[in-house]
């Protein structure tokens, strides 16, 4: 077997459960909860390319551009410009962490429904600012709501799915983050060159806020989290609905309770997660999401507009250019979708790897030979068409792999009682990775100059190596069953103790 790879019976339990009309609909509504996260990364980096937007709040910008001594790389390195960025995700690492507690209080339906209120009335302050002091309250207040969806939805996903198809319904969220990231690149395309286009840019993150808020409203909670919350008649229903009515869901209940009895054994959750024990689990709820920010994926969606104008498109073609980006990793995600529950997680994790570390290698590579190593020479037309083919492929690269598989991982190897806290710690420290990398990346991109390119991709290097090793598969796996991938890999078993479990 490969290094921490190996087969195992995915009908531990025998609840594999069965793909019906309820449970298809259901995992659409709440898998469009990643509409919010990604409009938002789509949006912000168009904006800050628009002449309005940067004349209102970030003058200082034109001018630099308008200077014949900046290079290339440095003509947006602003912190004030970073901060409007990067504030939303230091704020959604805040509530990622407060979400922890609330979706085990009031479950993860309503947790989804708070997270869309707070992200409308973000969106609504940021379409009216005057400000950077508004501006950077809309973006907090987006970063909140963010916090909290990102931390239930690829939760409620991996519990309400049959096993069997974990994979391919919990891909819905990152395939709604794609579908915001293209959505949110098409309106900047229409609105920028018009004087109110920021507005309407910004403004409208209150549309997917509104979509994803009321599509919760008409969807149950998860049976788990039902049970968890000692409402066992609306499991049932919950439970009855998802697998069908001819289905008899009265020994997946009784293994529901007897789980969720276990786990209210410990009412310390984030002490309990660090217990030896659960070593493995908190290892990947860190390295999982640390280490798809450092393949630089948001940094390449954020700035997508900046660093195509940067090295030689004009406005219209650098927000032009993040469209065709954010499509190709759109359709890769379904990609991703289709083969996830076949070829499984590693497969992924190691193939996208590869390919992203390729495509990183070369944009580097091409921008050292072409612009010079100061950056100070012109790019022809030529290469910079070449520069979006490879970020093309590297976006596929990732958007069948690194992108779904962040969400997927963490959501389906937590037992119950720390399935929560479990999941908070991997929302926050991808938001805190993320705003350390946003606040950071045009200071880089200045400084180290086609350098930065290599140094994400020496980082894609060493996380394939990591997966290599430590990482075994999950697919078809019940959920209430996965502590014996750790009892079975070469290096995690040392950890692992079988959960006691009412007989």
């Amino acid at each position: 077997m490969a290094a921490g790879g190996f087969a195992i019976d995915a009908s531990a339990n025998g609840f594999d459960g069965r793909i019906t009309f309820s449970v298809v609909i259901t995992c659409i509504v709440a898998a469009s909860g990643g509409l919010i996260f990604g409009y938002d990364i789509g949006i912000s980096g168009g904006v800050t390319t628009m002449r309005p937007f940067l004349e209102k709040f970030f003058p200082a910008i034109l001018r630099k551009a308008a200077s014949a001594e900046t290079n290339v790389y440095c003509v947006y390195d602003s912190q004030v410009l970073t901060l409007f960025t990067s504030s939303l995700y230091l704020a959604g690492l805040v509530s990622s962490l407060l979400a922890s507690r609330v979706t085990t209080a009031l479950g993860r339906r309503n947790t989804m429904i708070l997270g869309g209120c707070i992200f409308f009335a973000g969106g609504v302050i940021n379409g009216s600012a005057e400000n950077i002091v508004m501006l950077i309250l809309g973006r907090i207040l987006l970063g909140f709501g963010v916090g909290f969806t990102n931390q239930a939805t690829p939760v409620y996903l991996s519990e309400i799915a049959p096993p069997k198809w974990r994979g391919a319904f919990n891909t819905g969220f990152q395939f709604f983050i794609g579908v915001g990231v293209v959505a949110a690149n098409l309106i900047n395309y229409f609105t920028a060159n018009h004087s109110w286009g920021w507005r309407l840019s910004l403004g409208l993150a209150a549309v997917p806020a509104t979509f994803m808020t009321v599509g919760a409203f008409l969807i149950p909670d998860t049976p788990s989290s039902l049970v968890e919350r000692g409402k066992i008649d609306q499991a049932r229903q919950a439970l009855q609905k998802v697998r069908g009515h001819t289905t008899n869901v009265g020994p997946e209940l009784e293994e529901l309770i007897r789980f969720s009895k276990t786990a209210m054994m410990d009412q310390e959750r984030f002490v309990t997660i660090f217990e030896r024990q659960y070593r493995p689990q908190l290892v990947m709820a860190f390295a999982v999401p640390l280490s798809q920010q450092l393949t630089g994926i948001n940094i390449v969606a954020f700035y997508a507009p900046n660093l195509f104008q940067s090295v030689g498109f004009g406005n219209r073609s650098a927000l032009l250019s993040a469209v065709i980006l954010g499509l190709v990793n759109l359709g890769s995600i379904l990609v991703s979708a289709s083969i996830v529950d076949r070829f499984g997680r590693r497969f992924l994790f190691i193939a996208g790897g590869i390919q992203m570390l390729l495509c990183m290698t070369a944009v580097g590579v091409v921008l050292a030979l072409v612009s010079g190593v100061e950056g100070t020479e012109s790019i022809s037309k030529g290469n910079t068409i070449l520069i979006l083919v490879l970020l093309c492929f590297y976006a596929a690269g990732f958007g069948w792999s690194w992108g779904p598989l962040c969400w997927l991982i963490p959501s389906e190897i937590f037992p119950l009682k720390i399935r929560s806290p479990g999941q908070s710690i991997a929302v926050a420290v991808q938001l805190l990775t993320v705003f350390i990398l946003s606040q950071t990346f045009l200071r880089m991109l200045c400084h180290f100059k086609f350098g930065t390119f290599l140094f994400y991709a020496a980082w894609i290097a060493l996380i394939t190596i990591f997966i290599i090793l430590f990482m075994p598969e999950t697919k078809g796996i019940p959920l209430d069953s996965m502590y014996i991938i750790w009892g079975k890999h070469w290096y995690w078993r040392r950890f692992v103790v079988e959960p006691q479990v009412n007989q």
